[in-house]
């Protein structure tokens, strides 16, 4: 996985004073996106220990409220595996952090995906998919909010907190799974 940048004191992608990461890799590709330079797998650098280590870092202060993982799409399928890791060692090292994770999919792609099966996939590629789909549920899972849907331009609303369409929502994942619906962090 690559990023762009690290931000060590964000107070505009989530609630209370963050450290956020900017991971290379979308999909989505949404007119007139906000950072059109992390599509890209390749642009930014790689991440590493070294990486790893200085977002810990700022994890450690208590002043941090928590981490937010942006970008790009860090549920894009190039980051599932080192974002999954990440964000387990993030709950298991720094339990009373919050976690934030933007993402371009919804929320209900992700928790209801269904297997594809059908004569368009064979096994492998159908095994795959699904795959991706039990990691991503295993990554919002472990978030405390996730910000979901494309940003679409036309749509687009500067009044709205942490977000820059009106169709994107902030939703309380912990809230959402113990009720088995959507519960919104925020209008």
């Amino acid at each position: 996985m690559n990023y762009l940048q690290i931000t060590h004191e964000d107070v505009c992608n989530g609630n209370g004073l963050r450290v956020s990461l900017w991971v290379s890799g979308c999909s989505h590709r949404c007119l007139n996106c906000h950072n059109p330079e992390t599509w890209d797998t390749a642009s930014g650098i790689p991440f590493d220990e070294y990486t790893k280590k200085e977002i810990f870092d700022d994890l450690s202060q208590d002043y941090i409220d928590g981490i937010t993982i942006t970008g790009g799409d860090p549920l894009f399928e190039f980051n599932l595996n080192e974002v999954y890791e990440l964000i387990k060692e993030i709950r298991n090292l720094f339990p009373n952090k919050t976690i934030w994770l933007y993402t371009g999919y919804s929320w209900e792609n992700i928790m209801n995906y269904k297997s594809c099966s059908s004569d368009n996939f064979d096994y492998i590629e159908e095994s795959y998919v699904d795959g991706l789909y039990e990691i991503r549920k295993e990554i919002i899972s472990l978030c405390d909010i996730v910000v979901d849907g494309e940003y679409i331009d036309e749509k687009r609303d500067l009044t709205l907190e942490w977000r820059g369409s009106s169709n994107q929502r902030v939703i309380d994942v912990k809230q959402s799974l113990a009720q088995n619906k959507i519960v919104l962090y925020c209008d």
